[in-house]
């Protein structure tokens, strides 16, 4: 995972999911999915979306699971590979 990235993917997460938490709380193996509260289904969406606009890419339904938003580290590799 590239750190340029990363630092995306974590100003994605905080101004999606509207989080309290800097940028730099947000580590590769900061848990998400089942510890944020506001990774709720429409928190789903929201980030889903700002994902998409921000880096101009698709995500597929048959892509959506538990283990894309289990870690900071998981969604931003899954972001490399979407850019790659």
């Amino acid at each position: 995972m590239t750190a340029d990235t990363l630092d995306a993917v974590r100003a994605v997460l905080i101004d999606a999911l509207e989080l309290s938490q800097a940028p730099e709380d947000l580590h590769p193996d900061t848990v998400l999915f089942g510890s944020l509260p506001e990774l709720d289904s429409f928190g789903v969406v929201a980030l889903v979306g700002a994902l998409e606009d921000r880096f101009d890419i698709t995500i597929d339904d048959d892509e959506f699971g538990a283990e894309l938003f289990e870690t900071v580290g998981s969604l931003t590799e899954f972001v490399d590979a979407k850019l790659a």
